[in-house]
């Protein structure tokens, strides 16, 4: 710390300046803002707010009391409905098609899915004529891993029928007509 001489600094000299020497340009605020006046402008604020809910509730009332006078009169032919539309009774849902909105989630899903169990683990006829059952999952799993998959024939293969069974048949045969006569010839020639 630097010690001036007592001439040159005092503990009290910037007190003292600002009390002597007062500066124009150089101001600050005297007071903070007064409660009074934040207190007077929230009153304010709230009796406005006041004022503006029942300017608009006035007009609201005004302009359904307007609409419902200016209606045009029922067709006689139309029946009357009820004004609250939320109630519903069960003769109506009954009348409504189909699909419905749920009423209790939990238990409509819980009876769906008990249903799809059933059918994936019960043996029931799809088409009894045709010979097409339902089987249990784990039934069809083991049945094909017994059987194994369907494949296909290879491709140029010839798919087995009764003519080409009979031709592979004559072919592969010592009995058939044209190798017996072959081989007569074979033997002829090298004698």
């Amino acid at each position: 710390m630097t010690f001036l001489p007592q001439k040159y600094w005092n503990r009290h000299m910037s007190d003292e300046l600002n009390l002597r020497q007062e500066h124009e340009e150089v101001a600050y605020e005297r007071e903070d803002l007064s409660p009074r006046g934040i207190f007077a402008f929230l009153i304010g604020l709230g009796l406005v707010l006041v004022l503006v809910y029942f300017v608009v509730k006035g007009m609201d009332a005004y302009l359904d009391a307007y609409q419902k006078q200016h209606q045009p009169p029922l067709n006689p032919l139309v029946s009357q409905t009820e004004t609250d539309s939320r109630k519903v009774s069960n003769a109506d849902i009954a009348r409504f098609p189909q699909p419905r909105l749920e009423t209790n989630e939990r238990l409509e899903i819980n009876d769906f899915r008990l249903q799809e169990e059933k059918k994936l683990n019960s043996y029931d006829w799809i088409d009894q004529k045709s010979g097409i059952a339902r089987i249990p999952i784990d039934r069809a799993m083991q049945l094909l891993a017994q059987r194994g998959l369907p494949t296909r024939p290879q491709a140029g293969a010839i798919p087995p029928s009764p003519v080409n069974t009979a031709r592979q048949a004559a072919t592969h045969s010592n009995i058939s007509e044209p190798s017996r006569v072959k081989k007569e010839r074979k033997q002829s020639s090298e004698q």
